[in-house]
């Protein structure tokens, strides 16, 4: 009596439940990535032939809008409240310095508002941020 070997099973494995997921994953993304939105001032950088690139690790960030809004970690301050919510963030810093990212046309008045609000929050240095010119390395 002879039994009946084992049937040989196919060499290749079954990915359609592979593709059904990575198809879901692929729907997943592209809808919530459509609903992120990134809130925050729209600022043209002037320009600075001679500006030197700075290696800071997590800069305080101080943006000024043309307009005169002030933003910090993306939330809107008033420049009476700048101080008091500087102070911490400068605090837990391990650098103490203030990066300002100044729109081209704010305000001299404002942009000197900002920086005094930086020194007298603990800062021990402020960096502003500027971008180099077309057609420079």
């Amino acid at each position: 009596m002879q039994f009946e070997g084992r049937r040989k099973a196919s060499a290749a494995p079954n990915l359609t439940p592979l593709i059904d997921i990575v198809f879901l994953l692929l729907v997943f993304f592209m809808l919530t990535a459509h609903f992120v939105r990134d809130e925050s001032l729209n600022i043209e950088l002037p320009e600075a032939v001679s500006a030197d690139s700075i290696d800071l690790e997590s800069p305080v960030e101080v943006s000024l809008s043309g307009s005169g809004d002030i933003q910090l970690k993306g939330n809107t301050v008033l420049i009476e409240e700048l101080v008091q919510q500087l102070a911490p963030l400068l605090v837990l810093s391990r650098d103490k310095r203030v990066v300002i990212k100044g729109d081209l046309a704010a305000s001299l008045g404002k942009s000197v508002a900002v920086l005094d609000a930086a020194r007298r929050a603990g800062a021990d240095g402020v960096d502003i941020v500027t971008r180099q010119p077309e057609g420079r390395p």
